[in-house]
């Protein structure tokens, strides 16, 4: 090596390459990285299989935490590390859709009473396995540039039902996503049909108390306008019920259980030739 002229303290440094040659290596890095990546991939559908077979969660947020720890750790005083965390974010997500992949044919659609927890539900299946989400309530007040309680006001209810089975037609495009479907949303036999042209139907139940105890501080549901009380409920979830379980392709009741548990149950329940599974 040469001194490189006018560099303070005779600093060194290497002969420059031609162009050509640093493309070769970068195209060769490539190579090596998509074989790795290739290699990653297929641990984490081994990583699946085995806990098919075992048993063991598919779903385990603390083992996401300590290999991001790992990572931090590894990259750590790297030149690049922040470039190379961000790299791995990318490779994290993706193996996520993998393992989503092998879990999920098509879409999930959430169904079930107001207050069950769907929208909960929906926000952490889409965190864990990287899949799009969208809550089919919130694209008709989107559309509609009004809340649900005015477009039941100005409108009327079969108004709101006409929007909600175009929402849920529309939504036919989507895949690999969990879809949270408003509550009266299977009551229409067509707007049934059209999930299951491209989702598993998962219906979350709860108890009357527990559905009173989530929704009494929230006005946004017009049906349950004065009847706020663990009687109504309970009689306008016997009405729907018959509906709901006939929709369902899988049964998740929700009492009593954390969010991370039913999202488990969800995405292990089989569906047993159409029937619905109870839980």
């Amino acid at each position: 090596m040469q001194k490189t002229a006018g560099c303070p303290g005779g600093r060194e440094r290497k002969a420059m390459r031609d162009l050509e040659s640093i493309r070769r290596e970068v195209a060769e890095c490539d190579q090596e990285i998509l074989r790795q990546l290739e290699r990653r991939m297929n641990c984490v559908n081994e990583i699946i299989d085995y806990k098919k077979a075992t048993g063991v969660p598919i779903l385990q947020p603390n083992q996401e935490k300590r290999q991001q720890k790992a990572l931090r750790a590894l990259a750590a005083g790297n030149q690049y590390e922040d470039e190379m965390l961000n790299i791995f974010e990318s490779i994290t997500e993706m193996s996520k859709k993998v393992q989503a992949k092998a879990l999920v044919h098509g879409n999930i659609a959430l169904v079930g009473f107001m207050g069950v927890g769907k929208s909960t539900v929906c926000a952490l299946l889409k965190q864990m396995l990287a899949m799009d989400s969208v809550e089919s309530d919130e694209i008709i007040v989107q559309r509609a540039g009004m809340s649900i309680n005015d477009i039941f006001d100005h409108y009327g209810e079969a108004h709101f039902r006409d929007m909600e089975s175009q929402v849920l037609k529309d939504l036919g495009v989507c895949h690999q996503t969990v879809i949270s479907c408003g509550g009266g949303a299977v009551l229409r036999p067509q707007n049934v049909e059209t999930l299951r042209q491209h989702s598993r139907i998962v219906l979350l139940t709860a108890s009357p108390e527990t559905i009173l105890s989530r929704v009494k501080d929230n006005d946004d549901r017009p049906k349950l306008r004065g009847k706020k009380n663990v009687h109504d409920i309970a009689a306008m979830m016997a009405v729907r019920e018959p509906a709901y379980i006939a929709a369902a392709d899988v049964i998740v009741n929700t009492d009593n259980k954390s969010v991370l548990q039913i999202c488990e149950e969800i995405i292990t329940r089989p569906i047993a030739f159409g029937k619905s599974q109870n839980a």
